[in-house]
This record gives C-alpha cells, structure tokens and sequence, in this order.
C-alpha cells in the first residue's frame, strides 16, 4: 500500500475577504475531489484572506498510479487562473516506511 500526499501553497488574487477566499478554495477542493476521488481539504492559513493551503491525500496500491494522480492533481490546482501556486510539497510513503 502507497499513500502519496500533496501539499499546495497559494496566493489568490484580488481576495479582500476571507468570505470571497472561501468561495475561491472551496470549488478547487470540490473539484478535486470529484475528479480524482481524492481526500483534499483546506489545511492551513484559514485566517489570512489571500493565502491558502490546500492538503491531499490518495491511497493505491501501485505506485505508478499514485504518481499519475498526484500528477494531475498538480496540474490541475497549477492551472487555475484565479490562484498562484508558490510551491507543491510531494511526499510517498509505503506501509513499510
């Protein structure tokens, strides 16, 4: 078993409120997890209004499938205009680390 995880740093963009934050994080995590059938959520800077960070975690047992996932997920989250992606933090772990 294989847990790959991801970790997004974002700055938005013409954010004033943490209400208009919201409703820019909460499609990304939506979609995210209607695409990729991934566990996302909104995991730090809940406070600051034009910063997020987004967490995600997928299971598989097939680390080449893994990486296509998070892979996607990446280029998912990086592609989004209303969002600058300062830094992706990847990490794997298997059931024997």
């Amino acid at each position: 078993m294989y847990v790959g995880t991801l970790s997004f740093d974002l700055l938005l963009g013409d954010v004033h409120s943490l209400k208009e934050k919201r409703s820019l994080v909460r499609p990304i995590v939506a979609e995210l997890q209607r695409k990729y059938a991934v566990s996302v959520a909104e995991t730090g800077n809940q406070n600051l209004h034009r910063r997020a960070e987004i967490g995600l975690a997928v299971v598989s047992g097939d680390t080449g499938h893994l990486t296509d996932v998070l892979d996607r997920c990446e280029r998912l989250v990086a592609g989004r205009p209303e969002v600058e992606l300062l830094s992706v933090r990847r990490r794997l772990h298997s059931d024997e680390d």
